[in-house]
């Protein structure tokens, strides 16, 4: 998971990694980081050919991110039904994105889609050695 620039400079790191540990949801990693222009492209090179692939990708070279691992049951499903809709105006009350998003764009944190996705976007960020 992330959690994206504007939550980051919103100041919603705490509540964001609160609702991570009341969800039952184990960090593995964690980071604090920020990724460059080019290293954004890269991390969301599967949506290259959409509309929305020039914004999304500068949005998240904007600033700060925290990146993490989570552990729990069925990890990518429990983590996406956790953070609500992709617009946090659909977003079902009390989820993450609901809370803590802006809009579409900038929804506050990322959920991989599939697990294949989250073992490739955990080690994008991520070495063996700094897991736990």
């Amino acid at each position: 998971m992330m959690i994206k620039p504007t939550a980051v400079r919103k100041g919603f790191i705490g509540p964001i990694l609160a609702k991570v540990a009341e969800g039952g949801f184990r960090i593995k990693a964690m980071k604090l980081t920020r990724l460059s222009l080019e290293d954004a492209k890269k991390f969301y090179a599967v949506h290259a050919g959409r509309p929305f692939y020039g914004e999304l990708t500068e949005f998240m070279a904007s600033g700060p991110i925290v990146a993490a691992i989570l552990e729990k049951e069925n990890a990518v499903q429990a983590w996406r039904d956790f953070i609500g809709a992709t617009n946090p105006a659909e977003a079902a009350e009390g989820t993450i994105r609901a809370l803590y998003g802006t809009d579409m764009g900038q929804n506050a944190v990322h959920g991989s889609d599939s697990d294949e996705n989250a073992a490739i976007e955990s080690a994008f960020f991520f070495s063996q050695i700094e897991r736990y």
